[in-house]
Parts: structure tokens; C-alpha cells; sequence
């Protein structure tokens, strides 16, 4: 079996997902196709040589349906063998197109290949796609469906974590995200992007809001506390599942919780040989990948039995690893994984996360990882692990280390 190296990993910055954000006139296939092409151009890439793209999407409807990947690699002037598929496993899709890129790899079935993901939020809204859970009650009521807000809120609520805990940690993503981009550390993976003329329209993430203090935290009303206790009464029925809760705490609200944004992230994925062939120098190793099933009502606790596959699959344990990233799609998703591993805060999310810079949805576990692939370098670490709690109960992770 070959090894899977990154040989490079890029992104748009995040714009805000509303109608006065700097992306919302680019198209998801317009910031798909430029981040390919960023690709291309900076390593000049003989295209032909590229087996397979693979590109997360969260809500594939619309401009953003119709597997946006191969349309993406046309668009981008790829070589015409290049194929392309779209990937959805909710908010790890980015991260599972890298895994399955990185296992055609290893497996032989490809020897350069593309990982990434594209959402542009502001656009192509969240949940505009539909889907049974929601709706159907014959698997709704069978599970206990809640929206994830509220299984946030159980988090915190079951792991003891309080209002002050969780806006603390909102203030720290902030901070770092705000110092990272200040000191600079985005910079060797950031692709600006630009219109029709070349004119650039972001070269920043534009969600961040660095001035955020406890205070400015403490005049949010809690986002899902009305559809909790009043309509249509989501405490009662995650009650039932949790049945020694005897009142959710609704701690969560915009400014602890991940933005809504645009954005996409593509990482480059290949066997040694063909790295050399093409010139290109790697700069991570992917040690390995899984995905896991959790408590559908609850949610987001995955990244804790994700982590613990993985690292025991790979015959390791925390000590072996430097940098830890996990999407910050709610505060306490991130408080809860630092409780049951005993990590140290210092090394979870240095340049903050999701709560500062936002949460394109399809592309966000490639970002991450490519911010991870820049923070091994710059730091002279070794191994990151990189996972992201999913819809429907479900954690997906990744374990890189750095090529010296």
C-alpha cells in the first residue's frame, strides 16, 4: 500500500453568509473553480496527471447540485480525464473528500487526486435541500430529532458546562484567530478571490469579530431556547432520550456558535513517485482517516469516538500528537472532546476556529486541515489530529504528520 502525501492545501477566505457579504455575487462553482485553479498555478500542474477531484457539499441543489466537482474541474480548464465527484456527510464532507482522496491513493487506484469542498452559504441556504429526518415522522420520532442547537445545548447542560464557560471559549476563538491572522499564519494557503475582471473581492475572513469581550457576549439571548421550551417544544422531546435531564441549560447563541459563511478549500494528494515525477515536494504525510456513528439525537459528541477509532487503528494515543483541530460548530461541542481526553487548551485550535471565522459547511474539514498542514510547519511540529462533529450523529477525522 503507497503512502498519501499533501502536497499543497488552499482556500478562499470565508465571507459572511448574507446578502452584504463580500461573496455572496460569486457562485459556488466561481469559488470551486478558484481554488482549483490556485492549485493548478501554484504547483504548474500538469493537469492530465490528476486522477479524480473530490469536493464536500452540504446542500448540492441548485448551482450547487450536479456534482459540482466535475463541473468545477471543466470549468477551472483541467484536463478533460480529470473526474470529479461531490461528497456529503454533512459539515465533514470537506474532511471526508481529503480521507477518500488520500485512500484512493494508498489503495493504488489513483496516484494524484484532489480533496476539498465548496458551500456558499449566503446563496444556497442551509437546509434548502430538505431530507427525511426532519421531516418524516416514522425515522423523526424514532430517533428523537432535535436541531443541533439543541443537542449543543444538552452538552452543556449533561457535561456541565455553563453560560460563562462557553462564551469564554467563544472570546478565545477570536483572540487567535484575530492573532493568527495579524501574525500572518494563513497567509501561505489564503487565495484571494476575484471577479470576472481580476479585481479581488476578499482576501480575508470577513466573519471574524476580534473586539468580542464577555460583555459584548452577555447581551445575547440564547438562539434555541424558544424552540426548546415554547414551539415546537424540542426540550421534551431530547428529554425523552436524556430522561435524567430535567431542564436543558440554553447556553448557545450567534457568538458562541459557528458562522454562517462562504468559502472552499481544496488540498493536493498523491503517492511519492508521482510528487517526484511532477516535482513537487510534500509537505504532510496522511497517516490515516475514519468516520464514525453516534447518538443521532445528541449529535455532535462523534469527535470523541472518532478520535479514539482513529488513534487506536493507528496504534497511538494523545501523547503522540502536537496540534489538535475540531470544528467549532457549537462551543461546547469543542469543551466536551478537551473534557473527555484531558487535552490541553494550548494546543486545541491555536488559530481559533469556526466561531471566530465561520463554518462553510462542505469546505471547512479541508480548510482546517490545511490550516493544520501551515501550523505543523510553522511551529515545527509533528503530528496533527484534525476531526469535525457531524449531522445525525456521526465524527470524521484525520491524523497528519509533517515531512521534514
Amino acid at each position: 500500500m503507497a503512502d498519501a502525501y499533501v502536497f499543497d492545501a488552499v482556500r478562499t477566505p470565508r465571507g459572511k453568509g448574507k446578502s452584504n457579504g463580500s461573496l455572496h455575487e460569486t457562485t459556488s462553482l466561481s469559488l470551486a473553480t478558484q481554488v482549483l485553479e490556485a492549485i493548478r498555478d501554484r504547483n504548474n500542474l500538469d493537469t492530465s496527471k490528476v486522477d479524480d477531484v473530490h469536493l464536500g457539499c452540504v446542500t448540492p441543489i441548485g448551482e450547487q447540485g450536479s456534482d459540482i466537482a466535475r463541473i468545477a474541474v471543466l470549468n477551472a480548464n483541467y484536463a478533460e480525464t480529470v473526474a470529479g465527484v461531490q461528497v456529503d456527510r454533512f459539515c465533514a464532507s470537506g474532511l471526508e473528500a481529503v480521507n477518500i482522496a488520500a485512500a484512493k491513493v494508498k489503495s493504488g487506484e489513483a496516484n494524484l487526486a484532489i480533496g476539498g469542498g465548496v458551500e456558499a452559504m449566503s446563496r444556497v441556504p442551509m437546509g434548502s435541500n430538505g431530507g427525511s429526518w426532519a421531516s418524516d415522522p416514522s425515522i423523526a420520532m424514532k430517533t428523537h430529532f432535535v436541531p443541533q442547537g439543541i443537542g449543543a445545548d444538552v452538552i452543556a447542560t449533561k457535561y456541565g458546562f455553563s453560560r460563562t464557560d462557553v462564551d469564554a471559549y467563544a472570546v478565545q476563538s477570536q483572540q487567535r484567530a484575530a492573532k493568527a491572522w495579524k501574525e500572518g499564519r494563513f497567509k501561505k494557503s489564503i487565495v484571494a478571490v476575484k471577479d470576472q475582471l481580476g479585481v479581488t473581492l476578499l482576501d480575508h475572513d470577513e466573519h471574524m469579530r476580534p473586539d468580542t469581550t464577555m460583555h459584548s457576549l452577555a447581551s445575547l439571548d440564547p438562539s434555541f431556547q424558544m424552540q426548546g421550551e415554547v414551539m415546537p417544544g424540542f426540550d421534551a422531546v431530547i428529554q425523552q432520550r436524556y430522561p435524567e435531564i430535567e431542564k436543558v441549560n440554553h447556553v448557545h447563541h450567534a457568538g458562541n456558535s459557528s458562522g454562517i459563511v462562504d468559502g472552499a478549500a481544496a488540498v493536493l494528494i498523491g503517492t511519492k513517485e508521482m510528487g517526484e515525477a511532477l516535482g513537487l515536494k510534500p509537505r504532510a504525510k496522511i497517516l490515516g482517516g475514519a468516520s464514525i456513528g453516534s447518538e443521532p439525537s445528541i449529535m455532535l459528541t462523534g469527535p470523541e469516538f472518532v478520535t479514539k477509532k482513529l488513534l487506536d487503528k493507528l496504534g497511538m494515543t494523545t501523547k503522540d500528537i502536537d496540534l489538535w483541530e475540531l470544528n467549532e460548530a457549537f462551543a461546547a461541542v469543542v469543551l466536551r472532546w478537551v473534557q473527555a481526553f484531558d487535552l490541553d487548551m494550548e494546543k486545541v485550535n491555536v488559530n481559533g476556529g469556526s466561531i471566530a471565522m465561520g463554518h462553510p459547511l462542505g469546505a471547512t474539514g479541508a480548510m482546517i486541515l490545511g490550516t493544520m498542514v501551515d501550523e505543523l510547519e510553522r511551529s515545527n511540529k509533528e503530528r496533527a489530529l484534525i476531526t469535525l462533529c457531524v449531522g445525525a450523529g456521526m465524527g470524521t477525522a484525520t491524523v497528519i504528520e509533517r515531512v521534514n
